[in-house]
């Protein structure tokens, strides 16, 4: 085909490019390779929902293959790039290295969690940014739940029962949320842990919750959550953690076994090898108003991983939300065909429509075009737009029928640690709850075989047994 036309990342943008090009570019004029480390596509702003169990976590993911019809799926990890050479560099998931060539690449390889130097941290904290993460948290919440439900001393228990997020962003807020609305409904099913309570503790460094949203819906919110029992402690910052405790600026000791670490991202760590110019302060490409990486020729940037100009002000990044990314998506599409026909690619100009934040079920604020939204209202108008924003047909009557079935029969409270984690196969009665702090419900013993099984089946030759590959070993990678 006359160019090649390559998009490093399946998010937002690198999905909403694609399908842009799929749809305006002359047939087979040109050959698009989307390189993604994953083959769907995580609706972020529906991860809170998949953590509390508002909807199955399946439908929170939308697959490429799925929604591109023309393009190639390339699976795999960016590693790199040489820009003079115009080659992509991949590594697959068998681990061969690969170079893809290309005329045209568009980056969008996104962000990941940012951390600090904190003590403990790394060991002990759990994110928000990915589907595992989420699905880890639900399932701590609840082994969580079950460990405290057989401890008899009110002190040991409370270590179990008191949950921290740190970050009072998008991810921090609505997460705290709809954890603490999940395990509300739960309650009444463990006597032990309803009469204690279960207790939530925001921690925000800044001096106020949600910067992003006005002041008087980001105190509507603050009233809110308090008067669910929220603990929210703005202007403090966590200093250390280990498995059973948090300690805050100023000494205080939060008895906890799980700490949420929502306090922001950073571009991911590849954008460091692709050869192209990055902002000093934060890390991300630095594009021009048309998502051209400046000083390269063939390149583009959009997304978290972009340094793209807000038109609002141009002094700092446009807001790093799937809004915008989705917007930059189909710009960048355009711009690259208008580059293919020597015309001159255009400004990308979008402003943020709304802004909406979800505090549980029928709770939320937002704010849309200058006009401000609270409680059912709000909570309607933000379903509203993620499911208008939710790609395909099938994805959003997926989404309608786990709201539905949520909002008449209540949130399902089985507890999947063990979930693609099984024990041995000559071992299955040795799975084991295991370390509640894990998330992934599996213990030891689940890797030791029973002493009933050490001795081979009447018939089994000790052969077999020695040319067969162990039954725990992954097959194809991970």
């Amino acid at each position: 085909m006359a160019w090649n036309i390559v998009i490093a990342g399946g998010g937002f943008g690198g999905l909403e490019a694609a399908r842009r090009l799929e749809r305006k570019l002359p047939h087979n004029s040109a050959q698009v390779t989307l390189v993604s480390d994953q083959n769907f596509m995580l609706y972020t702003p529906l991860l809170p929902g998949a953590a509390a169990g508002t909807l199955e976590p399946r439908h929170a993911v939308v697959p490429l293959r799925e929604q591109l019809h023309h393009t190639h799926l390339r699976l795999g990890a960016v590693t790199g790039a040489d820009p003079t050479a115009k080659l992509l560099h991949v590594t697959t998931g068998d681990g061969r290295q690969q170079e893809l060539a290309y005329d045209h690449l568009i980056v969008s390889v996104g962000s990941v969690s940012r951390t600090l130097p904190i003590p403990g941290l790394a060991e002990h904290a759990v994110g928000m940014k990915t589907l595992p993460e989420a699905i880890a948290l639900r399932n701590r919440l609840l082994q969580s739940l079950e460990v405290a439900e057989g401890i008899d001393d009110p002190g040991a228990r409370a270590e179990w029962l008191t949950f921290v997020f740190v970050g009072a962003g998008y991810a921090g807020l609505e997460g705290l949320a709809e954890l603490q609305d999940f395990a509300t409904d739960l309650l009444d099913r463990y006597p032990r842990c309803r009469d204690q309570g279960v207790r939530f503790v925001l921690v925000e460094a800044r001096d106020r919750v949600m910067p992003e949203i006005p002041a008087s819906l980001a105190d509507f919110a603050v009233r809110e959550l308090k008067a669910r029992g929220i603990e929210i402690r703005t202007g403090t910052t966590i200093d250390a953690m280990d498995a059973c405790t948090a300690t805050l600026a100023g000494g205080e000791v939060l008895p906890t076994r799980t700490v949420v670490w929502t306090a922001g991202v950073k571009p991911s760590p590849v954008v460091k090898r692709l050869g192209v110019p990055l902002d000093e302060r934060s890390g991300r490409i630095v594009v021009d108003r048309a998502l051209r990486v400046k000083g390269v020729e063939g390149v583009w940037a959009i997304g978290d991983a972009a340094h793209v100009p807000d038109p609002l002000n141009l002094e700092r990044p446009a807001p790093p939300t799937a809004q915008h990314a989705i917007r930059q998506g189909r710009k960048v599409a355009d711009n690259v065909i208008l580059t293919l026909s020597d015309r001159k690619p255009r400004q990308f100009t979008y402003k943020t429509l709304g802004v909406f934040v979800d505090l549980g079920r029928g709770k939320a604020v937002a704010s849309t075009v200058g006009l401000h939204w609270r409680g059912v209202p709000a909570w309607f108008i933000a379903r509203t737009y993620h499911l208008g924003s939710m790609p395909g047909t099938t994805r959003k009557i997926r989404l309608v029928a786990d709201w539905t079935v949520g909002l008449f029969f209540g949130r399902d409270g089985s507890e999947l640690g063990r979930l693609g984690h099984p024990g041995r196969l000559d071992a299955p009665d040795q799975i084991a709850l295991g370390d509640a702090g894990n998330g992934s419900g599996q213990s030891e013993s689940a890797l030791a075989p029973a002493e009933d099984d050490e001795k081979p089946a009447p018939g089994a030759r000790d052969e077999d047994a020695a040319s067969a590959p162990p039954m725990d070993t992954p097959v194809g990678g991970d």
